[in-house]
């Protein structure tokens, strides 16, 4: 489960490290470990915060600016079919509405959004990056090894929340945490400690059952 609200305590480095070592074990095809990883915390997170912040504020008042803020891959597909626009429509409103915000409150939904730019709080915050002549095979290795740190984070007792959301600001991302050009943006992600406290972290996601999209060819 993504964890949504943090807790200032911090996280040791040396636990981060641990948690790196662990996801590396994770696999890849022909064990490229395509994976590049960079770690903030103290005055280099809180920077970052700052630009992205401002750089999403800027982007609410003059939506012009969204062709300077785009994902340089295809995340999402440009055209949403059901089923998946209504299980995306379902998981939104779900968070929303347990945070009581309603369909027109466009300045909370903003403020909300933006969480996502603060790391919700929580004192670590990661970026992975992907070197561009890869394929997008790497992107499913990707996935093996960002699991791989989420569930040790877990047996831990930390928590993660990985974001998609950083993706449209990597021309700001990239060169703050040092990437080189022939890097690209694969997502962040924020570590810490839940915030037991916050309502937003008892929201879950509804799954589909196992039955309805599994078929048994024999």
């Amino acid at each position: 489960m993504s964890a949504r609200a943090f807790t200032p305590q911090p996280v040791p480095r040396d636990t981060v490290m641990q948690l790196l070592e662990v996801a590396s074990r994770a696999p890849s095809g022909t064990n490229t470990q395509p994976w590049k990883v960079y770690v903030l915390q103290g005055a280099a997170r809180d920077s970052l915060v700052e630009k992205v912040c401002a750089a999403h504020d800027a982007l609410r008042d003059n939506p012009a600016l969204a062709a300077e803020y785009r994902e340089e891959y295809d995340y999402y597909p440009e055209k949403w079919v059901s089923p998946y626009i209504d299980r995306r429509r379902e998981n939104g409103w779900g968070l929303y509405g347990l945070l009581g915000i309603g369909k027109g409150d466009k300045d909370k939904m903003h403020a909300q959004h933006q969480r996502n730019y603060r790391f919700f709080d929580a004192p670590v915050g990661l970026m992975f990056t992907l070197d561009r002549v890869m394929g997008r095979g790497s992107l499913v290795d990707y996935g093996m090894f960002l699991q791989s740190l989420m569930v040790a984070a877990r047996g831990r007792g930390l928590h993660t929340c990985p974001q998609a959301a950083w993706n449209g600001f990597a021309k700001i991302i990239l060169p703050h945490i040092g990437a080189g050009a022939d890097e690209l943006l694969v997502c962040g992600m924020s570590l810490g400690y839940a915030d037991a406290a916050d309502v937003v972290n008892t929201f879950h996601t509804p799954r589909v059952p196992a039955a309805d999209f599994t078929r048994w060819v024999e």
